[in-house]
């Protein structure tokens, strides 16, 4: 270990990777909070920060400025250097399967923002919200992609919190009523697919379905769907027509949701919602204040124009 790694490991060094991952929450030319702010919030002396920020300025990490009576303020700061002395490794996300151009151009943004911010960063990529939470709670996963319908559901329910919300349209466009044709929705024990793996898809389903106790639901993936309609396994189902525009066959027609549902996914099915886990205090506030969460759309909406190659 060389002797400026070296450093960090002692009493001084320690408070130096705390304080790095504060400094990730301050952009450059801001005014810094006093040495005996920082000092409280790390619970160590006002020298101990003192030599820490000396520290992480030889690192490279910063640079600062007396400013008299005005303060300290932060000149520039080096986010992959702060990042990698806080400590808090690659961050990997969990996001649905790019299976169209509106994921394809979330990931995308993601990245490029993530690279903009120099934060080690990679994607896996897990098909059902059940299935990216799941890799969450387990710790395989430090960031989940999900709705913000069913980020608020899983909220309710489990030690996550909302990093951020991207807005209107960035998960998925609209979804509509697949049938079959010649099939009837008013039909007697009518065969609705649907992914249960899917917090949205399955709630949709229920809603669109409600009251209907003669109907019969079929497991189903959005890569089953074309085969199945063939087949005549199935008659319906609601579904995210960005997975399945393109892939529908002759034997499938598109009708429009009631309007009252039709609302509610304009509200919150459409937003992709950034979660991660409650108490990990530190990396959340770094991702919100480090990304630029505009350029994430304005990538994403690049790609879905055709303006921008996919990479992620």
């Amino acid at each position: 270990m060389s002797g400026a790694d070296a450093r960090f490991l002692t009493r001084n060094g320690m408070a130096a990777r705390q304080l790095a991952a504060l400094l990730l929450n301050h952009e450059a030319d801001t005014r810094l909070p006093r040495l005996r702010d920082f000092a409280g919030e790390l619970q160590v002396g006002n020298g101990t920060v003192q030599a820490a920020l000396q520290l992480l300025e030889e690192a490279g990490a910063v640079e600062t400025k007396a400013r008299g009576h005005l303060g300290t303020f932060l000149v520039h700061s080096d986010r992959a250097i702060l990042w990698r002395l806080a400590g808090l490794g690659t961050l990997l996300a969990a996001m649905p399967l790019p299976y169209s151009h509106r994921y394809e151009g979330l990931a995308t943004g993601l990245r490029a923002a993530f690279e903009r911010a120099g934060a080690p960063f990679a994607i896996t990529f897990m098909r059902g919200a059940s299935t990216r939470l799941g890799a969450l709670l387990d710790g395989k996963a430090d960031l989940v992609v999900l709705s913000r319908f069913a980020a608020d559901r899983v909220a309710e329910e489990h030690p996550v919190e909302l990093v951020w919300d991207l807005g209107p349209g960035t998960y998925v466009g609209s979804h509509g009523l697949l049938l079959r044709r010649g099939a009837r929705l008013e039909a007697e024990g009518l065969r609705v697919a649907v992914d249960s793996s899917s917090e949205d898809l399955r709630m949709l389903a229920a809603r669109a379905f409600q009251g209907r106790e003669d109907v019969e639901w079929v497991e189903a993936s959005y890569m089953q769907l074309r085969g199945l309609f063939a087949q005549g396994r199935v008659d319906a189902t609601v579904w995210n027509l960005d997975e399945v525009r393109d892939h529908l066959g002759p034997d499938v027609e598109v009708l429009p949701l009631d309007e009252e549902i039709a609302r509610e996914l304009a509200s919150r099915n459409s937003s992709a919602a950034l979660i991660g886990r409650a108490g990990e205090t530190p990396a959340l506030d770094a991702v919100r204040t480090s990304l630029d969460f505009r350029l994430v759309t304005e990538v994403q909406r690049e790609v879905m124009r055709g303006e921008r190659v996919p990479q992620y």
